[in-house]
């Protein structure tokens, strides 16, 4: 098994015993049942996936949600939508090729699809700078968003990137001022707007297509102001402490949920979504098309309310007494 996270290590070494056993049974087959020896190895493996996957932490879905062969921006693209036609460039300054986007059909239906895009290799990754966008990617997703709202089009949003790219070019060409103005104007859109974080959702790159009417978050995916090793650096001091910051950040699609800051989590299989990337675009295809549903339901006027009071709403706290004095701070739900 290529590219296995250090979890999942007892796992693969069960799969090799099985795969062992049952390529050289002559070499366990003195006194034994073969079949019955089978049999309890591949329920004791598939218990120990389910321990696994079932009780992770937050660090370990953080590495799940980066792993390479997770499925991307664009596979989900071809596999949840069909008819997928890429539209290139800002119009400003060029075409960046971190952020992807174009017109897609949803089970028929014409929408519009925006999404950050990582490689699958080095040079790949050049191409993509790893996923993260310059201010020209957020002044493409805004043209295309702006049309999508000229024409009557749905706006959907695949979210999968450690942030905007934070280099003195981008700083140059003020990728600041573009995340602000888009999280200004995808609260003016009328068109229904839904954002799904399908990997990694860092910071204002992520924030910078995630203004929506409903926000998605799959299983493994993680959402979050800083990266953990970012975190770490800064209040320990050292990278090393990224699993601690990453339970401390509460960037996990359950803490997420619980928070309010998500309005749905999609389910992934056992394992995570590259296990079964078919399984996952399915799954996700019809949370879509479910939300989508409830949001033509609205008008204008009170789908625009709704968006603006659930981004309004985030931050909000009740004081409530703690057990043993003091005060605790408690969420108020979006």
């Amino acid at each position: 098994m290529k590219h296995q996270l250090e979890f999942e290590k007892p796992i693969i070494e069960l799969q090799r015993k099985l795969d062992e056993l049952k390529k050289h049974p002559e070499k366990h087959s003195i006194g034994i049942n073969l079949d019955e020896e089978v049999r309890q190895m591949e329920l004791k493996m598939e218990e120990t996936r389910r321990q696994i996957y079932l009780n992770l932490t937050p660090w370990q879905r953080v590495m799940l949600a980066r792993h390479p062969k997770r499925p991307y921006t664009l596979d989900y693209f071809r596999t949840v939508f069909t008819d997928f036609s890429e539209l290139h460039g800002d119009r400003l300054y060029s075409d960046d090729r971190a952020m992807v986007g174009g017109f897609a059909k949803l089970a028929g239906r014409p929408v519009m699809v925006i999404g950050t895009q990582k490689g699958r290799d080095t040079k790949e990754n050049i191409l993509r700078n790893f996923g993260s966008a310059h201010p020209e990617g957020y002044r493409k997703a805004l043209r295309l968003m702006r049309m999508a709202d000229k024409f009557g089009m749905p706006i959907i949003t695949l979210i999968d990137t450690a942030g905007a790219y934070p280099g003195i070019g981008a700083e140059e060409r003020h990728i600041a001022e573009a995340i602000a103005v888009n999280l200004r104007e995808m609260t003016l859109l009328e068109v229904p707007i839904i954002a799904a974080v399908i990997g990694e959702g860092g910071s204002g790159g992520a924030l910078g297509i995630g203004v929506a009417d409903r926000v998605l978050i799959l299983e493994n995916a993680y959402y979050s102001v800083i990266s953990p090793e970012g975190c770490a650096a800064i209040l320990w001091k050292d990278r090393a402490a990224a699993p601690k910051a990453a339970e401390a950040l509460k960037i996990t699609a359950t803490d997420l949920l619980e928070l309010g800051l998500v309005d749905e989590i999609v389910p992934e299989p056992m394992g995570g979504a590259h296990n079964d990337p078919a399984a996952t675009a399915a799954t996700l295809q019809k949370r879509l098309l479910k939300n989508l549903a409830q949001l033509d339901a609205l008008s204008v006027s009170e789908r625009l309310r709704q968006r603006y009071g659930k981004f309004r709403n985030f931050g909000h706290f009740n004081e409530t007494p703690a057990a043993l004095g003091g005060t605790t701070l408690e969420a108020q739900p979006a």
